[in-house]
């Protein structure tokens, strides 16, 4: 039993089966960072536009993360409290991911990624308050480690799968206006991972009920806002002015870091296909072979980061959990700071592989401290309205950065890279701001028969 929550300790099969589902939200993920500024621009979009397409997504998010959060705290049936948000999500999501190569215009392709990002919205935010649920403290980083695992493995198959599907001999090339079979075939494959893998986890996952889970947290007392009067709205807005102060001070390195990283999703395509392969031209072999390469390069990152998870609970150990993620974050600098003078294709790799160091460090060590200081009864809403901290950037990147490029860098998309190389370094100068928490309420003590 757990010291402290007596929680019941999970096996590594229980770890597994806890996180799996996030393998298939994040062959669709990969999907879509990888290729859909590909479909834009495939359908007429232009460089300027393609942030502004991308909107949908974060505007989506900031509504559903945290009602779903919200909602799914106060679920309980027969089903579970989040188990039902992830198979509709993972529903929905496939659904969407199918139609998504077939959309004919511009138009119907963004209105397919509100729905594909919606869904995968509804099926996400609850996993994270998920592996709250789930695991005690002595387990909580090692937890998140190995949710951050499947999540770079899924979005390593998502990312790579047009350049293995075109090696399989589908066609990457096709007429202007007309998303390749290599994508399209790609997109089919992603619906299918997301609503197995989801499926897996609910099949194999029963969560504790709510009276255990207030015994696990030492409470006799309902939680925390039982009774209270208001709907869901006022509820969350109550919440968010409680947070708590440490809660506060990381959703100012999010908003930092995931700046860069929507950055980096939107513009590779364009910048790795311009400068790189020297091609604008949609229906060419070169900026079709560049677009296949922006997939490795993903699957570059991400599966580095699906094997530095493992490696952070033993640097926190040592240094310390808030030093651990500013390091990684100056390694994602480091990495934005290369691909600005970078032109060979191959050596781009190594780029990706620091911000893979940064990638793992922030899908694991924010969530971890976050889920310690958390009051009992409110993870999932928190963690819904921490993740609106991950979807503001995204609007200010996707208001103002085709603007930047139009009026101030006409023409020349590498500059978005050195915006999101600076803004990657202030995250890393936000942490200063973040105290070092207890070991013991975020996880970082890991038994030694778990420790990978």
């Amino acid at each position: 039993m757990e010291r402290v929550t007596g929680r019941p300790r999970q096996s590594l099969a229980g770890l597994w089966n806890i996180s799996f589902g996030f393998f298939g939200i994040q062959v669709a993920f990969g999907l879509q960072n990888a290729n859909i500024s590909r479909i834009f621009q495939s359908l007429g979009s232009d460089v300027d536009t393609l942030a502004l397409l991308w909107i949908a997504g974060p505007i989506t998010g900031l509504i559903v993360q945290p009602l779903i959060g919200h909602f799914s705290d106060r679920t309980w049936g027969r089903f579970g409290r989040r188990r039902p948000y992830f198979l509709a999500g993972a529903a929905l999501a496939a659904l969407a991911l199918i139609a998504m190569p077939h959309a004919p215009v511009l138009l119907v392709a963004a209105s397919l990624l509100w729905i594909l990002d919606g869904s995968i919205n509804i099926s996400m935010e609850p996993f994270r308050a998920f592996v709250g649920d789930m695991v005690g403290p002595t387990q909580r980083t090692l937890g998140y480690a190995f949710q951050t695992a499947f999540i770079g493995a899924g979005a390593v198959l998502g990312s790579i799968a047009p350049f293995a599907i075109t090696a399989l001999g589908a066609s990457n090339v096709a007429p202007a206006g007309v998303i390749p079979d290599a994508v399209r075939y790609s997109f089919y494959l992603g619906g299918v991972a997301i609503f197995c893998a989801v499926l897996w986890t609910v099949l194999t996952t029963h969560e504790y009920p709510p009276e255990q889970m207030r015994a696990f947290a030492g409470e006799d007392a309902p939680a925390r806002d039982a009774g209270q009067g208001g709907n869901a709205l006022t509820r969350i807005a109550r919440d968010i002015v409680q947070m708590p102060v440490e809660m506060r001070r990381l959703a100012l390195v999010q908003f930092f870091s995931w700046s860069a990283l929507f950055v980096l999703w939107v513009y590779t395509t364009p910048v790795v296909t311009r400068y790189v392969f020297a091609s604008t031209d949609t229906a060419s072999r070169a900026y079709n072979d560049g677009a296949d390469w922006v997939g490795i390069l993903f699957s570059v990152y991400n599966g580095v980061a699906a094997l530095a998870a493992f490696l952070l609970p033993g640097l926190v150990r040592r240094i310390g959990m808030g030093r651990t993620h500013m390091a990684c974050l100056l390694a994602g600098a480091a990495g934005f700071a290369a691909m600005l003078v970078i032109r060979d294709p191959v050596l781009l790799i190594l780029p990706m592989i620091a911000i893979g160091v940064a990638w793992a460090s922030i899908l694991t060590i924010p969530y971890a401290m976050l889920a310690g200081v958390l009051p009992h009864g409110t993870l999932g809403v928190y963690m819904g309205i921490f993740n609106v901290f991950i979807v503001l950037p995204q609007l200010f990147i996707a208001t103002v950065m085709g603007s930047l490029i139009h009026n101030v860098f006409p023409e020349e998309p590498i500059w978005t890279i050195a915006i999101a190389g600076a803004l990657m370094a202030l995250s890393a100068l936000a942490m200063l701001r973040v105290g070092e928490p207890q070991a013991e309420a975020t996880g970082i003590v890991i038994d030694a028969n778990l420790a990978l």
